[in-house]
């Protein structure tokens, strides 16, 4: 591939302002590179993920990988939004097509409505954590005397007594990089009126120490506080320092995730971008 072949684009999810919300970093190739250049890539972006995507035959389908600074990921929410809200922007799918996704989680369909972008992503149950051990060295990484804590597929979760708990929360990050999870979720119920659950969350071992707003870690947090308010349709805030807004509609099991997004800038690769076959010929 050229130099010029290829354009990148940076994108707040979840926010309606720039600078709020979570940045990801979007890359529209026309074939996979090599896992390492992509990994490359997003560590020089150095955003919580760079989105690399791949058109497929029909005209709103494409093939959606992500990747932080440190690894790829099998989900995630922000970066989600911001392909969908690229390819809508740039006309590269129609104005009122629902763009699908091929990932490693399965297909993800994405729409426009009234509030934003959704996200129609499978929900994430979660069990209690009885090993004494993990829950002595969660807490003391974390710097909590008293949580009730969970296990989803990707993550920890901890339920705390108060929306001040979460907000005041300052983890030992060497500690918690030994914690043997993706990421940690805290959260507790909010007293807002608009808001239902606040929740922050925490990933060194992905490179990403906190991460602004995590749409994944909703598919846990959204069937989580259903269960526990009784209520289908929620709103969350992830209270990180530039935070962002997700409302949630837990239907059987998926969860559907909506939130708004913003260009920040366009570029344009001036690298040479390797094929699969061309890296692998250099080796």
């Amino acid at each position: 591939m050229s130099k010029s072949d290829v354009l990148i684009w940076q994108v707040d999810a979840f926010t309606d302002e720039p600078f709020g919300g979570n940045p990801a970093a979007i890359c529209v190739l026309p074939e996979y590179s090599s896992d390492d250049w992509m990994q490359q890539l997003a560590s020089e972006m150095n955003l919580s993920e760079t989105a690399f995507l791949v058109p497929l035959g029909d005209p709103s389908s494409y093939q959606l990988r992500w990747f932080t600074p440190n690894v790829e990921v099998d989900l995630c929410g922000h970066a989600t939004l911001a392909a969908a809200h690229v390819l809508w922007e740039q006309g590269l799918v129609e104005e009122d097509a629902t763009v699908r996704f091929q990932t490693r989680s399965g297909e993800l369909a994405c729409t426009r409505g009234e509030f934003g972008i959704t996200l129609d992503f499978p929900a994430s149950d979660c069990s209690p954590v009885d090993d004494a051990q993990l829950l002595s060295d969660l807490k003391l990484a974390m710097g909590i005397d008293h949580a009730t804590v969970f296990e989803s597929p990707f993550d920890l979760l901890m339920v705390v007594e108060s929306r001040e708990i979460v907000m005041e929360l300052q983890p030992n990050f060497h500690l918690l990089n030994d914690i043997p999870t993706r990421g940690v979720i805290v959260t507790a119920e909010d007293d807002c009126d608009e808001v239902d659950f606040v929740s922050r969350f925490f990933a060194p071992r992905c490179g990403i120490d906190e991460d602004p707003v995590t749409g994944s870690a909703h598919c846990c947090l959204a069937p989580y506080w259903s269960k526990r308010l009784n209520a289908r349709m929620l709103v969350g805030h992830q209270a990180s320092r530039r935070g962002g807004m997700v409302r949630c509609e837990v239907v059987g099991d998926r969860v559907r995730l909506t939130g708004n997004a913003v260009t920040v800038f366009e570029g344009c690769l001036k690298i040479s971008v390797p094929t699969v076959d061309e890296q692998r010929d250099t080796k």
